[in-house]
């Protein structure tokens, strides 16, 4: 979606890149949940949601996920996976995902450093519609960098800059993410998005 929405994200898988996340062991099943609250012209307001089922091997995460709004008349199917490889000092982490309609998109991600990381990525799409359920455009180039504690807390800066449709769009995150107890977790994701839409500049937090 090459639109600027406001949404609430109540609870959301985000795929976020491997340097922003922690080294916390993964369950071999994951299902997700997420509800989302869309509001702006009136064409785009309403719910929407989606369900991921995640499997997670020597192999990779594989993940199969569905989204549906029906006030946007609206719904994808999606088959994904990605996997994380150790090279001495570097850090790849490759993805690809199809998406019914005949979309895909991939990815490439390369990170260094252990406490101190930086990191960068590039992502390509056949410029099908395709649902991007972390609100970042996916033809577009990511530059990292942040510190993680070795209590499994990490900060991080994410530039997510579009590349090919809408150069001028451009996405900062600002991620903190925490263990909890019980093995839950706290990720603060703060976005602040500017670029312009239909030729108007706009810029939302």
């Amino acid at each position: 979606m090459a639109s600027f929405f406001n949404q609430i994200v109540l609870t959301s898988l985000i795929a976020l890149p491997v340097w922003a996340q922690n080294a916390e062991p993964s369950p071999a099943f994951k299902l997700t949940t997420g509800l989302y609250q869309y509001s702006g012209a009136a064409s785009q307001n309403g719910l929407a949601s989606d369900v991921n089922l995640r499997h997670s091997s020597g192999a990779g995460n594989v993940w199969l996920g569905y989204y549906s709004s029906v006030a946007h008349d609206l719904s994808q199917t999606r088959f994904g996976w990605d996997r994380s490889f150790e090279l001495d000092w570097l850090r790849l982490q490759p993805s690809l995902q199809l998406s019914t309609g005949g979309a895909w998109n991939g990815s490439m991600s390369v990170e260094t450093g252990s406490d101190w990381f930086v990191g960068a990525g590039l992502g390509r799409t056949n410029l099908r519609d395709s649902i991007s359920l972390n609100f970042d455009p996916n033809d577009a180039y990511t530059l990292s960098g942040g510190y993680r504690w070795p209590n499994n807390k990490a900060l991080s800066l994410v530039l997510v800059r579009d590349n090919r449709l809408h150069p001028d769009q451009q996405h900062v995150h600002l991620v903190y993410r925490t263990a909890l107890p019980d093995k839950h977790r706290l990720t603060i994701d703060v976005l602040l998005k500017n670029g312009l839409v239909e030729g108007v500049p706009i810029q939302r937090t």
